[in-house]
């Protein structure tokens, strides 16, 4: 199977160019969903972490208050190396099981951390969705309602933009209207099917 990885940072659009992809019959598999799928209520993976932060961290429903744990673990790089070490295994036995399953002409591994895991050794080609870090802090602003010291921290721990393009195989620029990106992900297909192939 011919695995393309899918990267940018934050608010980058990401999602914009997997789901145009998704709608053509490719197999998405998203680590973002694979984390959550590891912490989901009566997993190991969320009983560690209330064992570690406590009862404070679960929503009343008992599954992960996610901006609560943000919070904890964007102020404190320990905890977030702490919360890594827990995770990363288990989001990395996810996306192999999810990659072993699928059908389509080749899959797409959708991460934000593609680059800094070593989830990238799984994949024969990289594409990274690019947009300027000011376009990107205004629309994950927008879209996630979260403060912009919160974001420029997220921002932070993920590879810097210029490091992203050098590991590139393929870039997509995501500042241009809708229609333009439709083109280009129409494009990218069409390269992706042929390398596939190949």
């Amino acid at each position: 199977m011919f695995v393309v990885g899918i990267t940018g940072g934050i608010g980058s659009g990401k999602s914009a160019v997997t789901s145009r992809l998704a709608a053509k019959g490719i197999d998405i598999v998203d680590a973002d969903l694979a984390a959550r799928t590891v912490v989901e209520p009566g997993t190991p993976g969320l009983a560690a972490i209330v064992a570690h932060f406590g009862d404070a961290i679960l929503q009343e429903n008992g599954s992960l208050n996610r901006a609560a744990l943000r919070e904890h673990i964007f102020s404190d790089p320990d905890q977030r190396r702490w919360l890594e070490q827990l995770t990363h295994p288990l989001i990395g036995e996810e996306i192999h099981r999810q990659l072993a399953t699928a059908q389509s002409p080749y899959v797409v591994l959708s991460s934000p951390l593609l680059l800094e895991s070593s989830q990238h050794t799984l994949t024969d080609c990289i594409v990274v969705v690019d947009a300027p870090e000011a376009l990107q802090l205004s629309r994950t602003m927008a879209r996630d309602n979260n403060s912009e010291a919160l974001v420029r921290r997220i921002m932070s721990a993920q590879l810097p933009r210029d490091k992203r393009l050098q590991r590139a195989d393929i870039v997509i620029d995501n500042t241009t209207p809708l229609d333009i990106l439709d083109a280009r992900v129409n494009a990218l297909h069409a390269d992706l099917l042929q390398r596939a192939e190949r």
